[in-house]
C-alpha cells in the first residue's frame, strides 16, 4: 500500500530509518514504528463497532497524516473517508486517492477558498465547516469561480470553546444562507467536542457529550422545520464515540487516536475504570530508540529527545517495562532512569508517545514491522502541510 515510494535509491540511515525487508534489530533510531498486527486489529474493530452501531466512521486524518494509513482504515476498517483540519493537508489525501474529504475546520482566507474550491476537480467530494455569515458567501464566490460545488456543515460549539455557534437560531440562519447560496450545498452539522476526550472519569466524559447530544438534537429538529435535512451530523472521538453512537441523532464518527493510541489517551477509563490502552485499544505507535550512553551508573541516555516528539500532553512512557522510566529530555536526548542497570548501551526500547498527532508530524517515516521484520515503509504524507 505504500504511495508510490521506489526504493532503490533511498539510503538507510540517510534518507529513510529502514527498508523493507531488514531485521527490526537493524532499524536506524529515533523513528516511528507501527505494529501492523495492533494496527489492523484497531482499525478493524473501530469499522466494526461502526457498522453494528449503524454509523458512519469518518478517520481523522491529523492524527497520522497518512495516504497510507487512511486507505489501510477505508479498506480494512470501512472509513468512508477522512477528516482533515488544513486545506494543504486535505489536498495530500485528495491527490492520494481519498475521494471523501471533510475539512472539519473554517476555511476563510482568499488563497485558502481558492484551493479548497479546486479539490473537487481532484475527484474529492470536499466539505467543510462554517460558523460565520459572511463566510457562506465567500465559500460561495470561490466555488462558482471554481465551477465546482463545496459542502457545508454548521459548526456548533458544544463545549470546547472555540469554533462553532452556540445557539439554534445561529444554525438555522447559517444553514439557511448556505442552502440559498450558489453552489454550496447544505450537508448538515458538526460537532465535536474535543476538550473532553481527555477527561479520566467515563461518567465525566458522558455528561459532556450529553450537553453536545441536546444541543444537535434541538439544532436537527429546527433544521427539520425549515425544511433542511442533514446528511452528516458528525463527532464523536476516541474518549466518546459510544456515547455518540448511541444518541439517535449523530451518524458519523470522526474518530482519530485510537488507530494508534498514545499515552495520554491511554490512561483514561472505561465503563469498568479500566484504562482504555488496557483492552479497548492497543498501542500501535512507537517511537523507537536506541541506548546512546550509560556513563551514569543510575541512567541511559536515549537518542529521542524534543525533536523526535511533542511532549506537550506529557513524557511518553516505556512500553512493555516497567523496570525503567523515562523522566527527561532535551533537544536531541532522552534521559531513562535505570536504577538496576539492566539497559546496555545500543539496546533499543519502544516509547508509546505522550500525544501522537504533533508527534507524527515530526516524522516523514513509519516503518511498519510484523513478526520481527520490516514489512513496510509509509511516508508521513501530510507532514508540515499546515496551510
Amino acid at each position: 500500500m505504500n504511495t508510490h515510494v521506489d526504493f532503490q535509491d533511498l539510503d538507510v540511515g540517510f534518507d529513510v530509518p529502514a527498508l523493507p525487508g531488514m531485521d527490526e534489530a537493524d532499524i536506524q533510531t529515533p523513528c516511528l514504528v507501527l505494529d501492523l498486527d495492533a494496527l489492523e486489529r484497531n482499525v478493524k474493530k473501530m469499522g466494526d463497532f461502526a457498522k453494528a452501531a449503524g454509523m458512519r466512521h469518518r478517520s481523522h486524518g491529523k492524527m497520522h497524516k497518512s495516504v497510507d494509513v487512511q486507505k489501510l482504515q477505508e479498506s480494512l476498517g470501512g472509513a468512508c473517508g477522512v477528516c482533515c483540519q488544513k486545506v494543504s493537508e486535505a489536498e495530500v489525501f485528495a491527490r492520494g486517492g481519498i475521494k471523501d474529504i471533510l475539512v472539519s475546520n473554517q476555511v476563510t482566507q482568499p488563497t485558502k477558498i481558492k484551493r479548497l474550491a479546486n479539490l473537487p476537480r481532484l475527484g474529492a467530494r470536499t466539505i467543510c465547516c462554517v460558523d460565520d455569515l459572511a463566510n457562506v458567501a465567500a465559500l460561495s464566490a470561490g466555488a462558482v469561480a471554481a465551477g465546482t460545488k463545496i459542502e457545508c456543515l454548521v459548526e456548533i460549539d458544544c463545549g470546547a470553546g472555540r469554533c462553532g455557534v452556540t445557539t439554534t437560531p445561529q444554525v438555522v440562519e447559517i444553514a439557511k444562507a448556505i442552502d440559498a447560496a450558489e453552489n454550496l450545498t447544505f450537508s448538515g452539522i458538526q460537532a465535536y467536542q474535543g476538550a473532553m476526550q481527555h477527561l479520566d472519569s467515563y461518567e465525566d466524559r458522558k455528561g459532556k457529550t450529553q450537553i453536545a447530544i441536546d444541543m444537535v438534537v434541538d439544532a436537527v429538529e429546527a433544521l427539520k422545520a425549515e425544511g433542511l435535512e442533514c446528511d452528516i451530523v458528525g463527532g464523536g472521538g476516541t474518549g466518546s464515540y459510544y456515547f455518540e453512537s448511541a444518541s439517535n441523532v449523530f451518524n458519523e464518527l470522526q474518530c482519530g487516536s485510537y488507530a494508534f493510541m498514545d499515552a495520554d489517551y491511554g490512561r483514561i477509563l472505561d465503563k469498568d475504570g479500566k484504562r482504555i490502552d488496557d483492552g479497548e485499544w492497543e498501542n500501535a505507535l512507537f517511537i523507537l530508540t536506541s541506548v546512546m550512553s550509560h556513563a551514569k551508573a543510575d541512567k541511559a541516555i536515549v537518542d529521542a529527545g524534543l525533536k523526535a516528539q511533542s511532549v506537550d500532553s506529557g513524557l511518553p512512557t516505556v512500553f512493555g517495562r516497567d523496570d525503567v522510566d523515562y523522566v527527561k529530555c532535551s533537544d536531541e536526548h532522552g534521559v531513562v532512569m535505570d536504577p538496576t542497570g539492566a539497559l546496555k548501551v545500543n539496546d533499543r526500547l519502544r516509547l508509546v508517545p505522550g500525544h501522537c498527532d504533533p508527534t507524527c508530524n515530526v516524522h516523514d517515516w513509519y516503518v511498519g514491522v510484523r513478526g520481527g521484520k520490516v514489512e513496510t515503509l509509509w511516508p508521513v504524507s501530510a507532514r508540515g502541510k499546515a496551510y
